[in-house]
């Protein structure tokens, strides 16, 4: 019988082990999620301990693009009611990277749509990062799309800590999902990026007709790209997909899905991407067993829970974020932002009043 105990302390140990013994974390009922979880987490406290780290996304550029990846609402022909809008005026960007830090994120993401960036547009993005850097004490990432060599080294000189670039499934999948490019064009930004010695952000989407055996897949290619950070997003339905074998997800198989990954990339900042409210629902808090990161409140073009929310939830499990300012604080900050009273202490309560008969 497949033993997730085992296998954790072999990930551990450094000791060898095939494809075929992490399956049964995905396809094996019999073994109680309680057990896969609990070992996924003696490898993600080895690694980062109960810390979890909080990404805020800023869609700098939305619509417009003339690739087809079926899975998004800004893709060529996609018919979602979504604000198309060119880039962002850089005092509204820096803006943003200022409440990115100030809500308790270690990191800025800036994301592009299109297939890539014109030369100005690099430039343009290399003064930004430049910017950003000097003002707030946040790491900045961006996703700019397909990028060369020599792009890839003038944004790491002009300090970028990590570029984004989602490989969003395995290669066996990947012609069910866009035919404008392909998965290999996908990976050469990534070796472009790694060549020139920035960190790389490369993750997928769950739900979109892979196999289990795909998810293993991409989570070794993962490992041997040397990925710093794996984003796990699982499929948010939106007008005018249409993928292939694409089918619904459970609470239960996400959360197997974050612990394969963990396994698979002891060391590697595991990511509860989007969806995850919606596919996650009651048992999200428990993917922080397997995850250690997690973007804060919205994900491009839907939205997330608020801020508030995931902070009290990250509280309430026992884990605490990387930041300069205190978990509490941001808690506290965030209720009053959106007019919550605080929660009420067990000494606050006073025992109901009976109406005598």
């Amino acid at each position: 019988m497949f033993d997730p105990f085992l296998l954790a302390q072999q990930v551990l140990d450094e000791a060898p082990y095939s494809k075929e013994a992490v399956l049964p974390l995905l396809t094996d009922d019999q073994v109680p999620l309680t057990d896969i979880l609990a070992a996924a987490f003696r490898i993600r406290s080895r690694f980062f301990g109960k810390e979890v780290t909080l990404h805020i996304l800023n869609n700098v550029q939305n619509g417009v693009c003339p690739e087809d990846c079926r899975y998004c609402a800004q893709s060529a022909g996609s018919s979602a009611a979504i604000e198309e809008y060119p880039m962002k005026p850089d005092n509204e960007i820096l803006m943003e990277a200022e409440r990115a830090y100030k809500n308790g994120a270690c990191r800025y993401c800036m994301v592009f749509s299109g297939s890539g960036p014109e030369p100005d547009r690099i430039e343009h993005l290399c003064s930004l990062v430049r910017e950003i850097k000097q003002r707030f004490s946040i790491e900045v990432c961006v996703s700019p799309g397909r990028i060369d060599y020599q792009q890839a080294l003038r944004l790491r000189a002009a300090g970028l800590d990590r570029l984004n670039h989602n490989l969003n499934t395995s290669l066996q999948n990947y012609a069910n999902i866009c035919t404008t490019h392909t998965f290999t064009d996908r990976l050469e930004t990534l070796r472009a990026a790694r060549a020139a010695d920035l960190a790389v952000c490369s993750g997928l989407i769950v739900g979109m007709g892979e196999t289990a055996e795909d998810l293993v897949d991409i989570a070794l290619t993962f490992r041997t790209l040397g990925v710093h950070s794996i984003p796990v997003n699982f499929l948010i339905p939106v007008s005018g997909q249409d993928i292939p074998g694409a089918r619904p997800l459970t609470p239960e198989y996400c959360l197997r899905v974050l612990c394969m990954f963990r396994f698979l990339n002891p060391r590697t900042e595991i990511r509860m991407a989007a969806g995850r409210e919606l596919h996650l629902r009651s048992l999200q808090v428990m993917g922080l067993f397997a995850a250690n990161s997690l973007f804060l409140s919205g994900y491009l073009n839907v939205s997330g829970h608020p801020d508030v929310e995931t902070l009290q939830m990250i509280r309430d499990a026992g884990f605490d974020i990387r930041s300069e300012i205190p978990l509490d604080e941001l808690i506290s900050s965030a209720r009053e932002s959106t007019g919550q009273v605080p929660l009420k202490t067990i000494n606050d309560l006073r025992p109901c009043q009976t109406r005598e008969s």
